[in-house]
């Protein structure tokens, strides 16, 4: 008996999917949509390979990612250098999530946030890890390099700033999981504004074993 489900590997670009209309009843993205420089075109191709009722579920870096990375290293090069450049990748605030999702025409829109905060004995350790994930900054107008005295004073802010008690540094990952579908005329609807039959102010009064008091 065959156990082996059969797959197709593709290399595309997300704002330009080779694939047909209503191709698919599912997309889903790990962590990779934050390296989209055009993320509503993503949002509908993505929409647009799905089938009618298809569902898209993704999770991507958010905006609180490296924080305390992105603030040591201005700080360091504010004292330093006198001006500062970017040296990590921008990222998505959750507040226009939504709102991205809603004009790629998804709806039944489902977003979380989660935050991961990961411990490193030192800076240096932290973007050792960065460069071995293949997540350096990939920004046209980045600084190629920063001076030895400007990381040794970023390692110093980040450990005074942020340091843990036994010496380590945290890194925070901050998560956004977003669901959303393709319209299709047999999903639920959300009730018209002013048919409920129960006023809010009455759920008190409520008897949920069978009545009202």
């Amino acid at each position: 008996m065959e156990t082996e489900i059969p797959t197709v590997s593709i290399v595309a670009d997300e704002e330009f999917l080779p694939f047909r209309e209503n191709t698919f009843e599912l997309v889903v993205s790990s962590l990779s949509l934050h390296w989209v420089n055009d993320l509503p075109r993503a949002f509908r191709e993505i929409h647009q390979v799905l089938k009618p009722d298809g569902v898209f579920i993704g999770a991507m870096f958010g905006g609180d990612t490296l924080y305390e990375l992105r603030c040591s290293l201005q700080l360091a090069e504010l004292e330093r250098e006198g001006g500062f450049s970017p040296h990590v990748s921008p990222f998505t605030a959750v507040s226009d999530l939504g709102h991205l999702l809603g004009r790629a025409g998804f709806n039944t829109l489902t977003v979380d946030t989660d935050e991961i905060q990961v411990n490193y004995p030192g800076i240096f350790e932290l973007m050792e890890d960065l460069q071995g994930m293949g997540e350096s900054n990939c920004s046209w107008n980045r600084k190629p390099l920063l001076h030895r005295e400007t990381m040794l004073a970023a390692a110093a802010i980040y450990q005074e700033m942020y340091g843990n008690n036994d010496g380590s540094i945290p890194a925070t990952f901050q998560v956004y999981y977003m669901i959303g579908w393709k319209f299709h005329v047999s999903q639920a609807r959300p009730a018209q504004r002013g048919s409920s039959t129960v006023s809010l102010g009455d759920l008190a009064k409520i008897n949920f074993s069978g009545g009202k008091n």
